[in-house]
Parts: C-alpha cells; structure tokens; sequence
C-alpha cells in the first residue's frame, strides 16, 4: 500500500463518524456517481465506482477509492453494462460492499434490482422494493393518489400497451395528450401528442425509448394540460411512519420533459397552494409507510389547482437546491436511514425544517439550443468553470479532455448558485454562467444565460413548455470563442502552412515593424499621434456638403494628391494582400502626415471581395475602424457603376443600398466609373452616391492615345462627348481613370487643358499607372495643365504597375505654385514603415522588377499586369508571358478594342490566356468561333452582360459566339427585379445568428459564395484580422512567444510549444501551446498526410436531396430503402443520442438512390444518410 493510502485509511480511522467500517458501492456513473462518493467519503466510508468499457476514462472511476469495469469490452452496451443488475451485484458481493446507492436513472427505480440487492446480504440505499413497485410505476402511484384522495390529471387507469388502447382513450379524452414511461423519468419515454398523424410514431418512440433507458417499455397515457407550473416535494421518510418535507421546488422550466432549470422554493405560488402542496406530498408517502428519499411531483394549473403526477422513488437531479436552502445533505441522510437511523436520530423533525434564502440549478449540458437542443458529441479543448461566493458545481464529465459520446446523458456539469432573494440568486448564477468557458463541444450556456435574462424568468412567471412557447429565447448570443479559434488557425499554420491563395512561401522579414515620428508643425518635437489632427478636407465636406467641398478643391491653388498607397498600390503591386490590422498601425500617423491630402485611396475595387476571400477579414470593419483613426482626410472608393464592387450586374437596390451603408460607414468619395464607359451603367451609380451624400467623383476610362492623330477610336472629341455627358448628370468631380499608365505626358496635358477649357470650375482629378515609367511626367504635367488633384503612392509601394511616386512629385513641386501641403519629411517617415510593411508581403510580390514600355500596344491594367502574370505562372504559362502579353493585344481587338477595367479587363485576359494555353491565333478565333468553347465571361461580355461598348460589338463574331443564348442590348440590371433584402437577411440570420448585421446582407447580396466561404472561415478561426501578419502568413518559432491583441485591454500571449507527431488513423497532429501561461493542445488535420481511417461521406448542404444525420448518433432503425420512392416528410431513419431517439424525415419527394447507413452504425453529425434523386 502506498503511502498516501495508509495516510487516508489512518484518517478515516480516526474519525468517530458513522460508516468507518462501510464500503459503499454507486450504481451508476457521471455526477451523481460523484456526488454521492463525496458525502460517503465525508462519512469516511469506501467507496466502489463501476463503469462500463466506454466510459474507463470517466472521472467518476477515479473519484472512488476501488473502480471495476462491468463485463469485458463488447459484452454490454454502454448502457446495458449499468443495467447488468446481477453482474453488478456479483462485483459488490466479491469486492465486500455493504451498502449500494443507486442514483438517479438506470436501476434507482427497479424494484426487482432492490430485491435481488437485499437479497445478497446488502443494504439498498432507498425505498424497499415494494414501495419501488408501488410509487415507480407511474400507474399505481395514480391509483394511490385516488385512494388517498389527491387530485390527478385524467388519465389511464393502467399502462397502455397497443396503439387501439391509446386510441380509445383519445376518443374519450381527446387531444392533446401526453405518453409517458411507467417505469423511470428524466423526460425519457415521453412524448406530448396533438394530433392523430404524429400519434403512430410518437407512442412508438416513447416505449422504445422506455424500454431503451429503464429495461421496461410500459407506456400510461394522461391528458396534457396548457402551461402548468411543475412543483415538486422533497421527502424524507424513515420506514417507521417518520415523513418530514424538505419544502418545493419549482421545476417548470423544461425541454423535451427534461428539466433545464430548478428553482427553490418556488417563487410566486401562493402560501395556500403551498401548504396544500406539502400535505398531499407527505400524505402520500405515510400512506405506503415511504422509506429514504423521494420527490413528490405535481402541475399546477393557471387557477391554481394542483394535480399528483408522480412520486420518483430516488434522489433528483436538482436535490442540491433544496441542500442550499435547508441546509440539509439529502444523501447523507439516506445513507443514514439506510442504516438503521430514524429521522429523529438526525434531528430531522418537521418543526426543525426551515428555508433560507433562494437557489437557482442550471443544468449545464453539451446541447446545440439553435438546433433543438440535439447533442452534441467530441473533445472538450477547454474547460473553465465558475466559482466564488454561493455558487456550488456538481459535475461529472466537465474537465480538458473529455471525450463526450452519445452514449449517455449530455450532463456536463450542475451550477447551483444560492442568494438572500431570488433576484441576488438569478445575479449570482448568470455571472457564475458567464464565467464558464467550454470549448471543443456545443453547450446551452448561451440559452440559459438568455432564459436568465428573460423578463418572464426574472419575474419567477414560467410554465413547462416556456420553452416552447418563447421562440424569443433562442436569439442567442453566442460565446465568442475567440482564443480557441485563434489557435486553430495558428496550428493549421504550424502543420499545414498558410492557405491564402498567391501566397509563395513564407515572409522575408518577421521582426518588429519600427513606426515613425511625425514632426509637429510647430517645432521639432514630434506630435502625438493618438490625438487626431484638427487640419483636413474633411472638415470642409462633414460641415457644408459635397459642392462646397468640389468648390473649395477647386479654389485651391496647389495640386492636391491622393494617396492610393491603403488601395491600388497594393493591389497592383502584392495582390490587393494588404490586411487591415497594417493599415490601422500607420493610420494614425497617416492622419498626420497627409492631412492636406485630398483623400486616402482605401476601399472598395477588388479590396471588398478580396478580403473576405482571402484574408479573411470583413471589409465594412475596415472601413469603419480606419475611420475612427482618421477623421480629418475624405476617403475615397472605387465604384464598379452598376456593378458596385463585384463583377456582374445587380438589382438596382442593391446598389442603392450599397452605397448608403458605405456612406454611413464613413465613405466620403466615391470615384464611379463603368469598365466599358457606358454612360446608362453611370448614371446608376451616380444617382446612388448622390442619394446617399456622397461625393460624386465620375470617371472617364481612358485608352488609346489623344495625342496620336492616328488612334482613332478613342480620340480628345470621345473624350470630351462623354465628359459633357457626365456633366450634365451634375456630378462634383471629373476622374480621369488610366488604368494601364497610357497616359504620356503629352497626352495629358493635351486632355487636361482641353476639359479645363471647356468646364473651368468642374474639378479635375487623374490617377495614372507607372507601368512604362512615364508616371512622375504625366502627373506633373496634368498639374501644370490644370488637374486639381493627382494620383500618388508612397515610394516604397509606388512605380511600375502602381503609381507614380509620391516623394518624386512632392519634392518636384515643392517651393512652387503648385506645392501639394505634404511635407516630403513626412512621406519619408510614412515611407520608413511602408519600406518594412512590403517584406512581410514579399511572399506576393509578382516579380515585376522593371518598368515595361510594351504596355503601350497591349494597354493592360497595372493591377491585372501583376495578377495575370500570377495567373499565367499557376496556369504553366509562365513561360509564355510574352506570347500571353502579345495575345493580350489580339484579344481586345477581337473584343472590338475595348476599355479595359475590371470586369472589362478580365474578360480580354481570359480569352488571351484560352488563345495561348490552346494555341490559338487571331484568325483561328474568328474562324473557329462557333465551335470553341469560351470562357464564361468571354460568352457573357458578348453577350451584353457588362454593357454595351463604344462602337458595338464586332459582327459576326459575337453571333459565332454567343449563338443561341439571351442578348442582352441595355443595360443588363434594368430587367432586374428588386432583391428583398429583409427576406435575405431573415435567411441569413437563420443560417449565422443574430450577429448578421445589414452591411452583411450588401456583403451577400453582392458575393453570395464568397459570403458564405467567409463565415465558414470565421466561424472556424474566428477573426483573425487581430494575428500579426508575420504569424498570420507564417509559423511562429518554438518556444516563440506571440502577444495578440483581441480588443483594447484584451490580449492574449501565446507561446508555441510543439507539434506531434501523426496520427494515421486521423490523418491529425497534436499542436501543443500555452495561453496566457495555461497549457493547449489543438488536434489539426495534416493535409499533406495519407490518411488510414476512411471517412464517411457528407451531406453537401447546397443540395438538399442530400440528407445529413442531424447530431451524432447511433442508427438504431432505418426505414429508407434504395429505389423506394419518399415524399417530403417520410421518415427515412431514427437515431439515439444520449438516449434520445430523433427521426430523420425527407426534405424533398424523390426516389432514394443511395443509402448511406446500416442499423447501429455510428454517425457524426452531417454524415450522409442517404441520397435522393427527383423522378
């Protein structure tokens, strides 16, 4: 014997307590296995715990001086083995046990399990057999209520063992009624029925789930009452006429019958109905001379009226608020009076009993409330639980490892907290519940921290289908989760490597990032940065409108510059890759530094959708937090005309709303433009931005060559026509868009002064590409020519395909009339941070090392430059840029030489890079139209989808192409109906909860699959716009401590431990780290790992001919059979979950093509069931 163990026997010795020399054994497992250890243990009894093989690893085997497994492994089920009555009695008998308690559930109400205990020569903590049979059998409890004269709720005079007797008491009685179990509680065996369809199968499914739980699957049926109160008695008796109550508990609110929340006493039942309560409780059970424990369980109806329903021959689950209020250890009393011992004898006598105070039990269990309750099965990752004044925690399953089946009752843990009043005990449990975090499993902590914050529940004011009948209690609020999640996004880094798609390789650079000083205008010493500046055009636009804002741009008399450094730089240069938590690091210093500045170039273009596709970040909170940081410089976004920030056509609403919640958000200007230059696609954007407020920055998309006389197409008349057309829409800002960098110094003066000329107060605006290297010339002389504002980005992120230099043009201007009020000391310390910032990004740098003059003659965007030279290389095009370049040229002729912007752009890139991967030249394309397979949006753009282009579409061509399909010759979102946002976010909610907000439904709305990919991603990693890029793009070094800030006061501080080694049965690793000094560990899938165990296919949600076990279970019938044919509704199977069965039914009629299931196969969640197929 070990040391420790002569130290507790030597304790228990020495204590003069009742039980020293005792060894008592719990039939049963989980918290009430516990439970009662401990107070054996404080009687310095031995203790003895079975378990089943399943549960070897349950921490009630341990809590037990002595655990033995019943029966070897696959001789018992997992409930069958404490059922095992003799096999459990054997192990007593042979391990010297002298008394055995049987818990709740299982064989506590079996009274032949009490006969065959004393029998053996040991003692039965609880009522003598023939109480067991009298009070447990629900039909013979009734017939003594009568006798006894205790109202009961009319119901069958025995059990009911066909379907014909069920009937014929319905047609006495009528609907609704209620079946429940003869044998056992806890709401199993029992089912409410309302109508003559649903009867069949839920009287069925009540003796299989009896019979199922209690080994007996004897049904009675009564009539079910309308929103009683359930209140129920403890009892104590001692066999020798000694009955005392220990007063009521309310226990109304319930799900499926099972109590969820107990309250003691109950509030709000009147004194008379109280007393009358009591006395019916004890009367009762002196009348069958009632030993031990018991509850006394009655409905009271709206009028107050009381009705006896049943007597449970057993502790309860919710003894332990009636302990908190009496003071009273219910279980030390049974063993007690098991004993031998009389109530007297424990100075229990009615006149003695009194209640303290109020306590409130939450049944803390692993159960999806947004998806009816099913439970829910896995790994507990992290177990924190309450504490602190008044609260008590029963547990039994709660701990880190945990592995939750679906074998038994979801019970995680019991919180019972305790109060002078009923409000101070509801307080104190809802802050015990917020303190409790659990993770790995689903759990009701977010529904009951909801029903607790329920005014009906605050006023003590529920019935027994509350829950039902309060849909309002599952706007849930869910528990973020978010340190959890966070590690698993960390150690799929560590295991897998970043997935962001056009990611090569990991950072260059994964130091600290050193941020500049801004130098205070006044002197040397630098400004504090946390206080915004007071300067800025903002200012102007907030306090007197759009047109005082245009007007004042125009009276200025330098050139103002907008930086594209937060946008387009980063786009055409690191795939739009740029993350928000960046930008918010120099935003302030930005505030600063470019507070003359016309605007920050920040939103909307390819940001929006790239964000949430790939960075998985959610780009209204992009906007919104940066301008919380800066709200003295405009900012200004990309508006794709009627196409918003997507790439097809939209209902005209959705724009309209778009651009209103933009605006709300903190959008100021918005530069609107149509990739084709279609003016009916403008003039829709244009109406939206002018309805919401915004500034109306509308752009010419320029190509070709004004001052080319030989580029005929696109020439300064062109230019000037469509200038005049967007004038005339009353716009407050002029945009000249060249997207390619085609604008040559020349070409620009030319264009500028022309415009200039002709509308002399219409502010100008031009942004440029540096692809050829001509960027710094052409902005300087659009300045000189009378542009008003320029396009620049910050030197480090500025030439090639982004823009020209920032730097190069302030410093040019400096000390002249046409000075920009940018200090160039301050793009210099910008630049210092930008310098860095780029090698955290180098794993998307595109390789573009020089300027190109070729863009001239195939007039490719500077962003799609970079992107297609990407593309090209994952393609294996790589090779072949110079032929995609020059098939780039063949393209847009075939096009008709179009503008080219996105979605313009992409529609010539791919039909360049479909020319080169299949060999195909210019004339083999109009030769060969009618037959080649196109890429969509090739087919679409000829068929009119993005608009229609200047000069047509080029016949015969596009007929060849798009050949019998729909031509659309307007503007292609006219014919669409209007989007019915409300019934989309109602869909949405449903779907995500009650977090979708509206920009989500634009977000939607717009990218309806990038949406979806998004949550998916968010859901899974939790926002992970709060990891530093060097460790959101890259694994973080052993022993490497990270610090990452979820919110202000919030941090977490992570180390990365170790990754184990595979588990090639999972294909999974073991990735081990601490947070905030508390060791985790985070199963990840290798995804580069041959997995062994084959995994069961899964339902594709997108088709819902694809039926998915709802919860993990096991299959215990299945009624689906292949070629049958079903109807929407039919039952397909049933499954048993912690002894709870649920009937799997069709969504759709069909024929059944496939089944996927057997009986008493185990299934997880979204498993597929079985396939069915339209006929």
């Amino acid at each position: 014997m070990h040391e420790r163990e002569h130290s507790v026997d030597s304790i228990r010795q020495s204590s003069q307590i009742f039980g020293q020399f005792e060894k008592l054994m719990v039939a049963n497992r989980g918290e009430i296995a516990i439970r009662v250890f401990r107070t054996a243990h404080e009687l310095s009894m031995k203790t003895v715990a079975i378990f089943s093989f399943e549960d070897r690893l349950s921490m009630h085997r341990y809590k037990a001086d002595e655990a033995y497994q019943v029966g070897s492994q696959n001789v018992y089920t997992p409930v069958g083995a404490y059922l095992a009555q003799d096999e459990i009695i054997r192990i007593a008998k042979l391990r010297g046990v002298t008394m055995i308690h049987p818990g709740y559930g299982f064989l506590a109400e079996n009274a032949g399990f009490a006969r065959k205990v004393e029998a053996a020569g040991i003692t039965f903590i609880g009522p003598t057999p023939d109480v067991i049979e009298k009070m447990g059998d629900k039909t013979k409890a009734r017939e003594l209520a009568i006798q006894c004269g205790v109202p009961v709720v009319p119901g069958t005079p025995g059990p009911v063992s066909t379907l014909e007797e069920a009937k014929a008491f319905i047609n006495e009685y009528g609907f609704p009624i209620i079946v429940k179990a003869a044998m056992g509680g806890g709401g199993r065996g029992m089912r409410v029925i309302r109508d003559a369809d649903s009867l069949p199968d839920s009287f069925e499914r009540a003796k299989s789930e009896a019979l199922s739980a209690f080994g007996d699957g004897t049904v009675f049926l009564e009539r079910f009452l309308d929103k009683p109160r359930h209140i129920e008695v403890q009892l104590l008796a001692d066999g020798a006429g000694n009955v005392i109550h220990l007063f009521e508990r309310d226990c109304s609110v319930q799900r499926r019958h099972q109590k969820v929340v107990e309250v003691a006493p109950a509030v709000n039942l009147s004194a008379e109905v109280r007393d009358a309560i009591l006395d019916d409780a004890v009367k009762l059970a002196k009348a069958v001379n009632y030993r031990n424990a018991g509850t006394a369980e009655f409905l009271v109806d709206s009028e107050g009226r009381h009705y006896f329903i049943e007597i449970n021959p057993r502790i309860q689950v919710e003894h332990t608020i009636t302990e908190e209020i009496t003071g009273i250890d219910i279980v030390a009393a049974q063993i007690h009076v098991a004993g031998g011992s009389l109530l007297s004898d424990l100075n229990l006598t009615q006149d003695k009993i009194n209640t303290q105070g109020f306590a409130i039990q939450c049944r803390i269990t692993t159960e999806d409330p947004s998806q009816n309750f099913q439970p829910d099965t896995g790994k507990i990752e992290v177990y924190r639980s309450a504490g602190g004044n008044g609260v008590r925690l029963d547990g039994g399953a709660g701990y880190v490892g945990a592995v939750i089946t679906p074998h038994y009752d979801s019970l995680l843990v019991k919180c019972t907290c305790w109060g002078d009043t009923y409000e101070v005990a509801r307080r104190k449990i809802l802050r015990a519940l917020i303190e409790f975090r659990i993770r790995g499993v689903k759990t009701n902590l977010p529904f009951l921290q909801r029903l607790l914050t329920h005014d009906t529940f605050m006023k003590g004011g529920s019935w027994t289908t509350f829950i039902d009948d309060t849909p309002d209690l599952f706007r849930l609020v869910e528990s973020k989760n978010r340190a959890q999640k966070i590690l698993k996004y960390l150690g799929d880094i560590v295991v897998n490597g970043s997935s962001i798609k056009g990611q090569i390789g990991e950072p260059v650079f994964k130091g600290e990032i050193l941020y500049p000083e801004i130098r205070s205008l006044a002197g040397p010493e630098p400004v504090d940065v946390r206080v915004p500046p007071e300067h800025g055009w903002r200012h102007i636009l907030v306090d007197k409108g759009p047109e005082a804002f245009a007007k004042a741009v125009r009276e200025y008399k330098g050139v103002l510059i907008m930086d594209t450094t937060w946008r387009d730089a980063h786009q055409s240069l690191l795939a739009t890759r740029v993350r928000t938590i960046d930008l918010l690091n120099i935003a302030p210093h930005t505030a600063h530094a470019l507070a003359n500045a016309y605007s920050l170039e920040m939103w909307g273009g390819a940001t929006f959708d790239v964000a949430m596709r790939f960075l998985y970040e959610d780009p209204w909170d992009r906007l919104s937090k940066l301008r919380a940081l800066v709200p003295n410089i405009p900012f200004q976004m990309l508006l794709r005309g009627a196409n918003a920030v997507g790439y097809t056509s939209y209902p005209d609403n959705v724009i309209y709303e778009f651009c209103q919640k933009a605006k709300d958000h903190g959008m100021d200007i918005f530069r609107i433009f149509d990739s084709l230059n279609y003016i009916d696609n403008m003039k829709l954007g244009i109406d939206a931005v002018k309805k919401a407020g915004g500034v109306v920055e509308a752009v010419i998309c320029y190509t070709g060559d004004v001052a080319n006389p030989n580029k005929k197409k696109y020439n300064l008349e062109y230019y000037l026509n469509f200038t005049e057309q967007l004038v005339n829409l009353g716009i407050h800002v002029l945009g000249i868009k060249d997207m390619a960098g085609l604008l040559k110094p020349e070409a620009a003066k030319l264009l500028v002064s022309s415009i200039r000329k002709r509308w002399p107060d219409l502010p100008i605006h031009v942004h440029t590409h540096d692809t050829a290297g001509t960027g710094v010339a052409s902005m300087l002389a659009a300045a000189l020519a009378g542009a008003d504002v320029i396009d620049l980005a910050i030197d480090s992120l500025s030439g090639t395909t982004s823009q020209p230099s920032m730097g190069a043009v302030v410093s040019a201007l400096e000390h002249t009339d046409l000075g920009t009020g940018i200090r160039l000391e301050d793009v210099h310390a910008l630049n210092g941070y930008w310098e860095q910032a780029r090698k955290l990004y180098s794993c998307f740098e595109a390789g573009v090392l020089s300027a190109d003059s070729s863009v001239y003659e195939h007039e490719m965007p500077g962003g799609q430059y970079t992107n297609l030279m990407f593309q090209a290389s994952q393609l294996g095009l790589g090779k072949q840029w110079n032929e995609i370049k020059k098939a780039y040229t063949e393209a847009n002729k075939l096009c008709g030489d179009i503008i080219k912007v996105t979605p313009s752009s992409k529609v010539v890139g791919d039909l360049a890079q479909f020319m080169v991967t299949n060999k195909l030249k210019y004339q083999d394309v109009i030769s060969r139209a009618k037959t080649l397979n196109f890429p969509t949006s090739v087919v679409e753009f000829f068929q009119g989808y993005l608009g229609q282009p200047y000069g047509g579409f080029p016949e015969p061509l596009r007929s060849d192409i798009i050949r019998d399909t729909q031509r659309i010759d307007r503007r292609p979102g006219s014919t669409m109906k209007p989007l019915n946002l409300t019934e989309l976010k109602a869909e949405l909610v449903s779907k995500y909860g009650l977090s979708i907000r509206d920009v989500d439904v634009i977000s939607a709305a717009i990218y309806p699959k990038v949406f979806v990919e998004y949550r998916e991603t968010i859901e899974k990693y939790g926002d992970v716009s709060v990891i530093p890029t060097k460790y959101f793009l890259g694994k973080p070094e052993i022993g490497e401590e990270l610090s990452i800030q979820l919110e202000e006061g919030v941090t977490l501080i992570i180390k990365y431990l170790a990754a184990g080694p595979l588990n090639a049965a999972t294909g999974r690793r073991e990735v081990f780290f601490e947070l905030n000094g508390e060791a985790r560990a985070i199963s990840v899938l290798d995804t580069s790992a041959a997995v062994e165990h084959e995994h069961r296919e899964k339902a594709n949600p997108g088709n819902p001919g694809e039926i998915g076990a709802p919860m993990s279970g096991v299959v215990v019938e299945v009624r689906a059979h292949e070629g049958a044919e079903v109807k929407d509704g039919d039952p397909l199977c049933v499954l048993s979950a912690m002894k709870m069965e649920t009937i799997v039914t069709s969504a759709v009629s069909g024929r059944i093509d496939y089944v996927a299931v057997k009986e008493s196969d185990s299934i997880n969640a979204g498993d597929l069931i079985v396939r069915i197929v339209k006929v």
